[in-house]
Formats: C-alpha cells, sequence, structure tokens
C-alpha cells in the first residue's frame, strides 16, 4: 500500500496572501501546505479521502490518472468544496465515480451542489454513485475499510482504518472504544493543529500524548495550521516515532 498527502494544511488560521510572517514567506516546499486530503493506492485500486478546495490542484501536482473512488471523513467545506472537480475523472476514465459518505456529508454534498443531484442532468456535470457508509467496516473493490469515529468538537467525523495504517483528520477526542480500532496500526496520521488549545482539533502536545498512549510503529501529523510553526523547527521536538508530514510525501506499507 502507498499513501500519498496531497495536502497537510487547513483552513483554520491561515491568513491574508499579503501576510509577512515566516511560514507564508518560507522558501521551504515542506510549509507549502494545502488543504488536508491523502491518495491510497491499495491492491491496483486509487482512492482519494476528502476533496477540499485545492483538490483539482493536487490532483495535477500528483500527476493522477485514475481514481476509483473518494471517501469523506466529514462535511467541512475545507475538505469538499473540490468535489465539481471529480467530473475531469468522468471524463478520462469514461465512468462514474464510486462516492462514499456518511448521512450527513451526503445532505452537504446535495445541498452545496445541488446540480449534480438534479433530476435534469446538464451535460457534464459529475456523474457519481452514492454509497452510505456508517460506523461499521465496508470494503470497496474488496478493500475493507474500518470507520473510526472521532468528535470535532461536537461534530461525528469519520478517520479510517485500512490494514495496518489509520488515518484521522480534525479531531479533539477519541473515545477509549474507538481507539481499540486504531491499536497495533503500524502507521497512524493524526492532526495537530497548532501549540495552543483549539475547540476542535489536538493540539502538537494532545497529539504526541495519544501517539504515546495508542503505540504505532511510526506516526505522521497532518491538518496544520500555519500557527504551528516551520517544519525544520517543528521536526527537531518530535519523538524519533513521529514525523511532521508534508504535500507530496509518499509512504509504503
Amino acid at each position: 500500500m502507498q499513501i500519498t498527502f496531497l495536502g497537510t494544511g487547513t483552513s483554520q488560521g491561515v491568513p491574508i496572501i499579503a501576510c509577512p510572517c515566516n511560514i507564508c514567506q518560507s522558501t521551504d516546499s515542506k510549509d507549502k501546505r494545502l488543504r488536508t486530503s491523502i491518495l491510497i493506492e491499495v491492491d491496483g485500486k486509487t482512492f482519494v479521502v476528502d476533496t477540499g478546495p485545492d483538490f483539482r490542484q493536487q490532483m495535477l501536482r500528483q500527476n493522477v490518472k485514475k481514481m476509483d473512488a473518494v471517501i469523506f471523513t466529514h462535511e467541512h467545506k475545507d475538505h469538499t468544496a473540490g468535489f465539481d472537480d471529480i467530473r475531469a475523472f468522468n471524463f478520462v476514465n469514461k465512468k462514474k465515480m464510486e462516492i462514499y459518505a456518511s448521512t450527513n456529508v451526503q445532505e452537504a454534498l446535495k445541498r452545496e451542489f445541488a446540480y449534480i443531484f438534479s433530476d435534469f442532468k446538464y451535460p457534464g456535470i459529475p456523474e457519481i454513485n452514492l454509497h452510505l457508509i456508517e460506523n461499521k467496516p465496508f470494503s470497496i473493490e474488496g478493500i475493507e475499510i474500518i470507520p473510526i469515529e472521532v468528535m470535532h468538537y461536537k461534530l461525528p467525523v469519520l478517520g479510517f482504518r485500512i490494514a495496518d495504517f489509520s488515518y484521522i483528520t480534525d479531531a479533539n477526542y477519541i473515545s477509549d472504544k474507538e481507539k481499540e480500532k486504531i491499536k497495533n496500526s503500524k502507521i497512524l496520521v493524526l492532526n495537530a493543529l497548532r501549540r495552543e488549545p483549539h475547540i476542535s482539533h489536538f493540539t502538537l502536545d494532545q497529539a504526541i500524548e495519544l501517539v504515546n498512549e495508542l503505540k504505532p510503529e511510526k506516526a505522521y501529523f497532518t491538518h496544520i495550521s500555519h500557527q504551528l510553526g516551520l517544519h525544520a523547527d517543528v521536526e527537531k521536538e518530535l519523538p524519533e516515532n513521529i514525523e511532521l508530514a508534508y504535500d507530496g510525501l509518499k509512504i509504503y506499507i
């Protein structure tokens, strides 16, 4: 299984374009973070988790030619706003896109992209097959996926486990029951927004504490705001088994 980090950033704490801060002006490519998303390639199948506002740019940057399904974590716009751009894969792959989403996400997509779901199919709109997912295992093309329900303040968000890989974004609380699904992961990806407390995201210290509790072989932090600091500086502070993810990073399991 190959995992590509399409984006590791967030809309939280993003400054205006003219911001003079050292993060925004950094020349290190690892400080250039598009909105959070990953590409999963396993057994010849290709899945994307979330289609944020940068989805089109991410697909072009990584030269993605084929996609079998999109899986959504939750309905916030920084994870869904690029949904319309799946139409390019309809054209190239000549088939409908398989979409896996919870009831909340489906309702949001139908509300915000009503033309896709209209009885009148305007030529060229995205073509999809919509699948409902809940907090119980499901499979895509024979690949088993275990949802992990976490809380993003008061909003339920789904993380996912595939084999020995677990992916959690937009969380500040995970119940003991859901933690059991993550244990014994070889690789855990977890959100770590910033250093200061936040109402709906893990801080850097909270994320490190959770990694120490769950004990994966390796952990990567994502959903990073510019408030966390420069990539090179933060990396120096992390335990040996934790790394700060960056856009374009590829890992293999």
